[in-house]
């Protein structure tokens, strides 16, 4: 009886093919876990971690450009730094500050830490190595504190008398702030109400000389706390407007309808509070229900809503 013969299929070449794909696909997955590897161990995630900063840490820091982040890896690992970070007003150029104040202080408050810092207030108030002038280029948002100062013979610009329909005698401001003033007061009118300037623009020497009086009678420390010396005064911008009301002064000032009024009303005209209740140590001034500032509606109305004083606009938003 006649076989068929069976062809018999050569398996050796499929099997080698087989091999060579599955060479090649793990040859693949191997160079990938390297690449990954590399780069993990090369991220900023990593190092960070390796450091011994938590995943929470991690995510707080890589918002920062890189060169700041660089600056980080560079140093031992600081409990501080992510939570200085995340704080509203955290300043990078102030972070070295803000470790030796608390290191100084132990104030674990970091808004009010970073706040105290980012205005100079970790130092003494006049220090000679910290004083500089004030940048006259920012026109109505200059700053004069206890660290910034005008010179003596600085005369702001269209400095103008202030008639005595808003004023006691003698009264002067510049031109932009008595304008706006006169809208204040008219508003307030409108409802009944009464404003009238006590105190406006003071010369280098008429400060000197108000400053000398408290000192002489009371002693420089609390001079300092109520009034500014010369040359650190806003008196001397022509933007400052001491502010109260017929049968007031400046200690029952905010008991007054005029005071609630101008609380809410103020800044719709440019006008802020200087010196607020609670913001001494900031400041540098004790509460000043009467002191206002003209620094334009824009400003007026963003400090408004923030909630913070001068000092902390401008060292966040309009300083160098």
């Amino acid at each position: 009886m006649y076989k068929r013969k069976v062809r018999k299929i050569k398996k050796k070449p499929v099997i080698i093919l087989c091999s060579t794909i599955i060479f090649i696909i793990l040859v693949i997955i191997g160079i990938n876990m390297g690449i990954n590897y590399y780069k993990k161990i090369n991220s900023n995630e990593y190092k960070l971690e390796q450091i011994g900063y938590t995943l929470e840490d991690v995510n707080i820091i890589i918002t920062l450009d890189q060169d700041k982040i660089d600056n980080i890896l560079s140093r031992e690992y600081n409990k501080l730094i992510p939570k200085l970070i995340k704080e509203k007003y955290f300043m990078w150029n102030n972070l070295d500050k803000y470790i030796s104040y608390y290191e100084e202080t132990k104030d674990d408050n970091f808004s009010h830490l970073i706040a105290l810092v980012n205005v100079y207030a970790n130092y003494d108030y006049y220090d000679e190595d910290i004083v500089h002038d004030t940048d006259l280029s920012k026109e109505n948002l200059i700053l004069v504190n206890k660290y910034h100062k005008l010179n003596s013979d600085f005369v702001p610009t269209e400095i103008t008398s202030i008639p005595s329909t808003y004023a006691y005698a003698n009264n002067q401001a510049s031109k932009e702030t008595l304008d706006a003033f006169k809208n204040m007061w008219a508003a307030a009118k409108a409802e009944g109400l009464t404003l009238i300037v006590n105190s406006s623009y003071r010369d280098y020497e008429s400060q000197e000389q108000v400053w000398n009086k408290y000192a002489n009678i009371y002693g420089e420390e609390y001079a300092d706390s109520i009034a500014a010396r010369a040359g650190f005064s806003e008196h001397q911008t022509g933007l400052a407007l001491d502010i109260i009301t017929y049968g007031a002064n400046g200690s029952n000032f905010d008991e007054t309808e005029e005071f609630a009024w101008l609380s809410k009303n103020a800044y719709k005209y440019g006008f802020i509070l200087r010196y607020p209740n609670g913001k001494e140590d900031i400041t540098g001034y004790s509460y000043e229900s009467w002191h206002y500032r003209y620094v334009g509606i824009s400003a007026a109305k963003e400090i408004h809503e923030m909630g913070i004083t001068y000092d902390e606009y401008y060292a966040y938003y309009v300083g160098e």
